[in-house]
């Protein structure tokens, strides 16, 4: 048995270390090694710490980057597109679906362009779990990946992942949500190989850039793409319809076919909004079988509207709060239709707050401009123009039902301008068109309760929009490409990246995290991985890496996405204990330098000390 053991010679304290054993029954000192002071013994130790520190760290980006890799993995995206694209190119370091996969991945977590990939790349612990060094990532591999593929062989594709993504989700996908957007590109005028990139009514009010327009399908059920088509960013919505809604059908069929249930037309249900609407629109979904939830604009149904508040009656109070509704039919588009009419106090609202503070607070502040400037009697403007540019400024029906104006004088020193808001005409506006919605659909058994829920799962497809539109994860831009292919598949892979955040959310969701795709994906870029590099003794010097700690949700997502298959061996929040010579000394104080040192073990100490 090993003891400390001090002599004081000089009045100065020596320690040594003793080794006690029985011999012949009888305890006796078989070795007695000297340590020195006890400020030798605390170089020693000091020593020893620095010997077992790292010399430097390094910080990688873990969590997000997994938990993506792990679901494109478990659907097998890049073997899905393997399949449909064929062999891989000669003298391609990846497969086609691999380079396609890598690039849905980074629209994802951290959108960049393919010439920054490699240096994002290796800012990731992506290299050492995927196997994919960043010298397979340059910029021309990823557009020789591109060109790799047709848009036949796309659309494919496509369909293939959205069955998968049902199957794995288990998803309801029997009522589902279809809207369109655009967006603005940077693409130059003059540049005719991107005939989908066009100037058009742009949704983001860029009307000086070329847009590319998207059409989505989603469920109703977690708000998972089916399906998408692009399309010239010129073209209104309502042209793009029928062909979505043909795709639709088509993709619902497979789907179910793939996952093994019905695919009887009749049992889905569509939701889209008034910008849809046309007879022949009408006409041509009446063909397909399906079944829809609509809209029309309030203003389109006075005999509706017009109606007193009596006659509605409240929906759901525990699930709409004050949402009342009026049950009728009335001819819309050509044909009788079933037509809720929904009024929602919060809606009114909010329509009001809007109306008042912005649009006729703007049309105020313009017809006070062009009153002072008639007031100073300098115009030159005749009576006609001044009356069409108050015609201009009033030229919303809402703001012209409410504002009444007055112009006196016939010569333009004379002009003069008075208008005001008549209050009468404004509480009339909001008694009969704010917080007002006309739905129409062909479910005549529907509760008006399963109808108001069904059309506000509309609201899934412009929160994907809303997602491609953010600037930090899961975004359509930057997007780098002037060629018509290469926007294709940049579209292909934004919407890939969509399906993965919707599916992770909507897994989240299931395990009780009701998380937005941006908190969801800002948990787990939380999770990071550090490599800490010790000094080298002869040769490469050592890496030792582990997870960052984990807080909040992330320890339940690091168990939902199973981060733990792509993890480092040793784990930062779930440290092992290391051996007792490479745990770090502790420090206390000591009556020689005013602090103590945890030294450890005998053995330790015989380790750290080379005294004879």
């Amino acid at each position: 048995m090993a003891s400390l053991y001090p002599k004081k010679i000089g009045g100065k304290t020596y320690w040594y270390l003793r080794e006690m054993a029985r011999v012949d029954g009888t305890p006796k000192m078989v070795s007695e090694r000297y340590l020195g002071t006890a400020a030798d013994i605390a170089a020693a130790v000091e020593g020893r710490e620095v010997a077992a520190a790292p010399e430097r760290t390094r910080h990688l980006a873990f969590g997000g980057v997994a938990a993506a890799w792990g679901m494109l993995d478990e659907l097998g995206v890049a073997a899905i597109i393997d399949a449909a694209a064929g062999p891989r190119p000669a003298g391609q370091p990846l497969s086609t679906g691999t380079y396609l996969a890598l690039a849905a991945l980074n629209r994802l977590v951290a959108p960049c362009s393919k010439a920054a990939f490699a240096d994002w790349w290796r800012t990731t612990a992506a290299d050492r779990f995927t196997k994919i060094g960043a010298s397979s990532l340059d910029h021309r591999r990823f557009w020789d990946a591109m060109h790799a593929v047709t848009l036949e062989q796309l659309e494919q594709a496509s369909e293939q992942i959205a069955a998968r993504i049902v199957q794995v989700s288990g998803a309801d996908v029997s009522s589902v949500a279809l809207d369109m957007t655009n967006f603005a590109t940077f693409i130059a005028t003059a540049n005719p190989k991107a005939p989908i990139a066009q100037r058009g009514k742009a949704k983001q009010k860029r009307a000086d850039l070329r847009l590319v327009g998207l059409g989505l399908v989603v469920t109703r059920d977690g708000g998972l793409p089916l399906t998408w088509h692009a399309y010239p960013g010129d073209r209104p919505d309502v042209t793009q319809f029928t062909g979505m809604i043909d795709q639709l059908k088509d993709r619902y069929e497979q789907v179910c076919a793939a996952a093994g249930r019905s695919a009887e037309a009749a049992d889905m249900t569509v939701v889209f909004d008034a910008g849809q609407n046309s007879e022949a629109n009408f006409a041509h979904f009446a063909a397909t079988g399906l079944h829809y939830i609509g809209s029309v604009p309030a203003s389109d149904c006075p005999d509706l509207t017009g109606l007193p508040a009596s006659e509605r009656r409240i929906v759901d109070e525990d699930r709409f709060g004050g949402l009342t509704a009026y049950d009728t039919r009335r001819v819309v588009y050509g044909t009788e239709r079933r037509a809720i009419l929904t009024h929602s106090p919060e809606l009114r609202d909010s329509q009001a707050r809007g109306f008042d503070g912005t649009t006729l607070a703007k049309a105020g502040k313009k017809l006070d401009e062009l009153a002072a400037t008639l007031a100073r009697g300098k115009t030159r403007r005749p009576r006609d123009k001044v009356e069409a540019e108050i015609a201009s400024i009033t030229a919303k029906p809402w703001v012209r039902r409410v504002i009444l104006w007055d112009l006196t004088g016939t010569q333009p020193k004379d002009l003069r301008l008075a208008w005001h808001v008549d209050p009468d005409a404004r509480a009339a506006l909001e008694d009969e068109i704010f917080g007002k919605h006309v739905l129409i659909t062909d479910h005549h058994d529907w509760p008006v309760t399963e109808v108001v829920a069904g059309y506000r799962s509309q609201s899934e497809a412009e929160f994907s929009f809303r997602q491609l539109k953010d600037p930090h994860v899961v975004s359509f831009s930057p997007m780098h490409h002037w060629t018509e292919h290469n926007i294709r598949v940049h579209v292909f892979t934004c919407v890939l990246a969509l399906q993965l955040a919707h599916l992770m959310r909507y897994r989240a969701r299931q395990a009780g995290l009701d998380l937005s795709v941006r908190h969801l994906l800002g948990q787990l870029a939380g999770i990071g991985e550090t490599v800490l590099i010790y000094p080298s003794t002869g040769g490469r010097p050592k890496a030792r890496r582990m997870t960052t700690e984990l807080t909040g949700h992330q320890r339940q997502l690091y168990e939902l996405f199973s981060l733990a298959r792509w993890a480092p061996k040793e784990l930062g929040h779930t440290p092992k204990r290391a051996p007792a010579h490479l745990r770090p000394a502790e420090t206390f104080s000591q009556e020689q330098d005013h602090r103590k040192l945890r030294l450890g073990r005998t053995d330790d100490i015989m380790r750290t000390t080379t005294w004879a």
